[in-house]
This record gives structure tokens, C-alpha cells and sequence, in this order.
């Protein structure tokens, strides 16, 4: 039984607990948040005890019978409790985004590696039902040769952030850095676990909502030896709208994926069907709909977790791998500021 400790019990740590509580092999001996009323409604909300709460988390790591600490907190603290969970010789499974820079995910990597324990970063969308689907026929050379991949991700999200709407993740409207940062770190490692290293990025990227500091829109261009693929993501576009908001403001991600090969074309329609289109024009359904899961996601991204630490295979997503999905995200950023290519080697 792997005893697992919880630093940070805000909006996304629910995912988290259940995912937990779902894993047999897994049992959470500890949660810790600074702040009280967080603390105590999430515990409450799945019955973690009293004696198992706690406010620093330096007390959490020396008092509480922990194998594993789990970090769900914003990036800027990784850094510091990476340090202070590495020291005290626990595992760690650490919140995406990773680093705030590369190198300073760099460190943390060697902060491991130094103190014998591993390190993975919780990194769902690879996990989800669609990408899971997509990644099976293309080890099964569905399309054959790829030609071109065109990703989309829509939401009318950020326009939405005037200050008298209750956000879920308010400090939003605050990052510098927002889309390709806050969601890249998903894309691109799904785009890697995908179709692999590219060899060429030029971004563009910009700003639309009066609400935020960072951007919420971009294309990014990912070129191969081969083939060439289209990122076009945007949380503030109209052009997927069907009917009106709900009250609250919450994110309604909506995705897309066109693989086009020599053999076939793989479709992931916005609505969650999946289909392939064979050079005679004939489109068959592979799927009448997969889902956008994130709870199921967590479920399987921990259980992986836990079955590497019990067989001590790779993490998919382990802290060395993640640098590799940073740098695309800190080369987005690059590439759009300097109006270049970022070349790497092949």
C-alpha cells in the first residue's frame, strides 16, 4: 500500500482524491493547504480525517506516514517542495505546469535523481479517452504515411473574466504567460506522445480578452522530416457556440484532431466522434463518442503512477521527459516574441 500525502486542496485536487480513493494500492494519509477553509471543506467533502489535515507542509513530511507527496499547487512552489520532498525521501508526482523555466526544471530532475526518488509530472491530457484511441490506431499504421496533422482547441473562456464573475482559477487574469503555458504543457505532450519529437516550431500567438495580462489565442506550426502539423488553440472564439452560457464561468474545452496519412485520415469530430477515411472516400465510425474525461483520465495517470513505483518501469511523463514538452512551450513563446523558427535536431 503506497501512502500518499496531498500538498494543495484547490479547484483541481478533487480530481486528484477520487483518482486516489479509486486506487486500491493507494491510500492518502495527509493533505495540507495554508488555508483553513480550503482545507477543511475539501476533507470534509471526502472524509479525510482531522489528524490527517494539515497547514505546513515541512510538518506534514516529518509527522505523517508518507511514501508518496502528491503537489498540486501553482508552479512558482514546485521548486521548494520538490527540495523539501525530496530531503525527506518521498516519491513525487507534481502538477503540471512543471517549472516556471527550464531550468528550473531542470534542477528539480537532478534534486531527484540525487536523492534517489522518483519524479513524475501529472501530466491527464495523453490519458484522455480520444488521445488514448487515436495513439492505438496509429501504432496500428491506420494512416499510413502522416502527410499533415491539424490540431484545434476552441472555448469562449477568457472573454468571460470580468472582474464580477467568480472564476475557478481567478489568478488567471494575472499570468504573463497564459495559454501555452496554463494549456500548451497539455498539448504539446499529448502532440509528443502522439507523433514525436518535432524538428521545427514557428509560433504566433496573441491577446483578445480586456481581462487578461497573457495571450488566449495562437497557431503554432510543428514541422517534421516528412509531414507538417497545425496547433490552432484559442479559449476566445465564437466559432464552436450553440447556445447560451450557462451562469457560472467555467472552461468548455472542445478539441479536434485531423490526421491525414497516404492510407486513411483519422477525424476526431468536436462533438467526441471518431472516424477513418479510406482513399475510396468511404468514412467509417471507429467511435460514436469518446469523452473529454478528466476523472477517468487521473484514474488511469495514477494508476500508472502507482504500478511504475511498484515494477520500477519509466514514467510516461516523468520529470526528465517533461523538460523536452516545457521547452516547446518556452519556445512558443520565443518564436512569437522574435518572429523565428526554432530548429532542433532531428
Amino acid at each position: 500500500m503506497w501512502k500518499i500525502g496531498i500538498v494543495g486542496a484547490g479547484y483541481w485536487s478533487e480530481k486528484h482524491i477520487k483518482a486516489w480513493k479509486f486506487i486500491k494500492d493507494a491510500q492518502i494519509t495527509g493533505i495540507c493547504d495554508r488555508h483553513d477553509a480550503v482545507l477543511n471543506d475539501k476533507s470534509d467533502r471526502f472524509n479525510i480525517p482531522e489528524k490527517l489535515r494539515y497547514s505546513d507542509v515541512a510538518t506534514m513530511l516529518e509527522e505523517a506516514d508518507l511514501d508518496v507527496l502528491d503537489i498540486i499547487t501553482p508552479p512558482d512552489t514546485h521548486l521548494e517542495l520538490v527540495k523539501l520532498a525530496a530531503a525527506a525521501g518521498k516519491h513525487i508526482m507534481c502538477q503540471k505546469p512543471f517549472a516556471s523555466s527550464v531550468t528550473e526544471a531542470e534542477e528539480m530532475v537532478r534534486i531527484a535523481e540525487e536523492a534517489g526518488i522518483r519524479l513524475m509530472v501529472t501530466e491527464n491530457w495523453r490519458w484522455l479517452e480520444p488521445f488514448q484511441l487515436i495513439k492505438k490506431l496509429l501504432m496500428e499504421n491506420t494512416v499510413g504515411k502522416m502527410n499533415t496533422i491539424r490540431y484545434i482547441h476552441t472555448d469562449y473562456y477568457s472573454p468571460r473574466f470580468s472582474l464580477e464573475q467568480k472564476l475557478p482559477q481567478p489568478f488567471f487574469r494575472d499570468m504573463p504567460h497564459l495559454l501555452f503555458f496554463e494549456m500548451g504543457v497539455h498539448w504539446f505532450d499529448t502532440w509528443r506522445f502522439l507523433f514525436g519529437e518535432p524538428e521545427r516550431l514557428y509560433a504566433e500567438i496573441s491577446k483578445i480578452s480586456a481581462y487578461t495580462h497573457g495571450e488566449d489565442s495562437g497557431m503554432v506550426m510543428l514541422g517534421y522530416k516528412d509531414y507538417v502539423g497545425l496547433m490552432d488553440m484559442s479559449w476566445a472564439t465564437r466559432r464552436e457556440l450553440s447556445e447560451p452560457f450557462p451562469k457560472h464561468v467555467l472552461p468548455n474545452h472542445k478539441e479536434q484532431l485531423i490526421i491525414e496519412g497516404d492510407i486513411a485520415t483519422i477525424k476526431l469530430y468536436i462533438g467526441g466522434k471518431m472516424s477513418i477515411i479510406d482513399n475510396t472516400g468511404v468514412e467509417k465510425v471507429y467511435a460514436e463518442r469518446t469523452e473529454l474525461d478528466y476523472e477517468d483520465s487521473h484514474r488511469k495517470l495514477q494508476t500508472h503512477f502507482i504500478e511504475c513505483l511498484n515494477t520500477g518501469a519509466e514514467f510516461q511523463t516523468s520529470g526528465s521527459d517533461n523538460i523536452k514538452t516545457l521547452r516547446l512551450v518556452f519556445d512558443t513563446y520565443d518564436s512569437a516574441a522574435n518572429h523565428k523558427v526554432k530548429l532542433y535536431k532531428g
